[in-house]
């Protein structure tokens, strides 16, 4: 877990304290899928920019995670550039939308942070590639590798009495 200490800080109005930190990134598991971070430590520029009224904090880098394929499971690769906002209020008894979850005490969690900020990023599904044709849902094979079509199965006789109501309309 990487964690930047606060206290570090000591920031007047309208200053900006600009740093490179290296982050530690732990795996994912996403739909019951694991997806491991490549490299599990990132370079990331991080910022704090105080105002009159709190804390800015910026966080940037570029994560890669390598898992399954959603629809083959193949290998799949995904680049994700993040970048991070979060502001944390002067006053303690600010509502909660004015304060940040990442920080504890005086410790902000990057990692954790960082984690949240890359599922937040990555596409709906993660694909081995753009048009991947997942797997056959007859035999399970991989439609990308072996493309191909069933005949129609003839249809159970318990819906025979349906399907000539079908053809009768």
């Amino acid at each position: 877990m990487t964690s930047f200490n606060l206290r570090s800080l000591k920031l007047r109005s309208g200053e900006q304290y600009d740093d490179e930190q290296e982050v530690a990134l732990s795996p994912l598991e996403l739909g019951g899928q694991r997806y491991l971070p490549v490299p599990e430590r990132v370079q990331a520029e991080f910022r704090a920019s105080r105002a009159t009224t709190g804390t800015v904090f910026e966080l940037g880098f570029v994560g890669r995670l390598h898992g399954p394929c959603q629809r083959c499971l193949a290998d799949a690769v995904v680049d994700k550039r993040v970048r991070a906002r979060e502001y944390q209020a002067s006053d303690p008894n600010a509502a909660d939308e004015l304060r940040t979850p990442y920080i504890d005490g005086d410790k902000l969690d990057l990692s954790a942070w960082a984690r949240d900020a890359l599922v937040l990023s990555l596409p709906a599904q993660i694909l081995c590639r753009e048009d991947c044709a997942g797997l056959c849902p007859v035999c399970g094979k991989d439609l990308n590798v072996e493309p191909h079509e069933h005949e129609e199965e003839r249809s159970d006789p318990r819906w025979a009495a349906l399907e000539r109501l079908r053809e009768q309309l």
